[in-house]
């Protein structure tokens, strides 16, 4: 079943111009208007214009009104979300556990309805294709640029994971005509990947980002655009938690692609990976 389009109106929404943020915002208040009527109907019960409807399916990145009207139709027969829930003060353990996990299910079910798998196979083509992947991310996002090098090598494909700005900017200087730039930035707006995608731009290198879903500096520098759910997650969120379940989520969709390109290879050479870890844990 094809769901996600109220999440993206939801994700994009305070991206919006006025005119589209007006259809917007009517089909989410009143999203089963949306399922029998024309773009012009829409538009008149929105107050905005038949223009908007058709600009708004291209800002959500769907391929027409009729593709919306079936994502929404989805979403109106889907199970009803729990949506994201914040701690309280003295909160026990056991709600802390329970309030975890419904974010984490949350964030990956709504990245999951956001994934284009275009972008993704493009993705996957060009990290399958790269001679090396330079996986870069600040803060929390460094992290999961480590899990995306840490994967890669496992199945012989040459990846950095520096946090050294300045370094990556060397790699991305000299970097070869087949190399692959990974920004990871979850606003899409941390500095330090817009420059370094700006620069992998110059050179010629091929860029992937991972960012939020919508428009964002990073996804306009980078050739092809990789998204988790922008949903806004509970208040307290000092460790980027749900945020940070879906980007890892990605890497995971993003390495499972690249590994089944060359099946019984990657396997081999994962079985290597195995044996050389289970060598170092042998007892002397």
């Amino acid at each position: 079943m094809t769901t996600g389009g109220l999440n993206r109106l939801r994700s994009i929404l305070p991206q919006l111009p006025p005119s589209e943020k007006k259809v917007a915002q009517f089909i989410l208040e009143q999203p089963e208007k949306l399922l029998h009527a024309t773009a012009s109907e829409i538009s008149q019960m929105a107050g905005s214009s038949s223009a908007a409807v058709i600009r708004l399916c291209k800002s959500m990145g769907v391929k027409g009104f009729q593709e919306l009207k079936v994502r929404v139709a989805g979403d109106l027969v889907k199970v009803p979300e729990a949506g994201y829930r914040d701690i309280e003060s003295g909160e026990t353990l056991d709600g802390i556990t329970q309030k975890t996990l419904s974010n984490g299910i949350q964030s990956l079910t709504d990245t999951a309805e956001l994934m284009d798998y275009g972008q993704m196979e493009a993705a996957v083509e060009a990290l399958a294709g790269a001679k090396t992947v330079h996986c870069f991310g600040i803060g929390a996002s460094s992290l999961i640029a480590m899990d995306a090098q840490q994967k890669l090598l496992r199945i012989h494909k040459n990846a950095t994971a520096f946090t050294d700005t300045h370094l990556v900017a060397s790699l991305i200087a000299n970097a070869e005509a087949d190399d692959v730039l990974l920004g990871i930035s979850f606003s899409g707006e941390t500095q330090e990947v817009a420059r370094l995608l700006s620069l992998a731009q110059k050179r010629g290198v091929k860029t992937i980002s991972l960012t939020k879903y919508g428009s964002s500096t990073a996804a306009s520098l980078a050739d092809i655009n990789l998204f988790t759910s922008a949903s806004s997650e509970a208040p307290l969120r000092s460790a980027a938690t749900a945020s940070r379940f879906a980007q890892l989520f990605v890497i995971d969709v993003l390495f499972m692609g690249v590994a089944t390109k060359e099946f019984d290879q990657t396997v081999q050479y994962i079985d290597r990976s195995r044996e050389a870890i289970g060598f170092l844990k042998e007892s002397k």
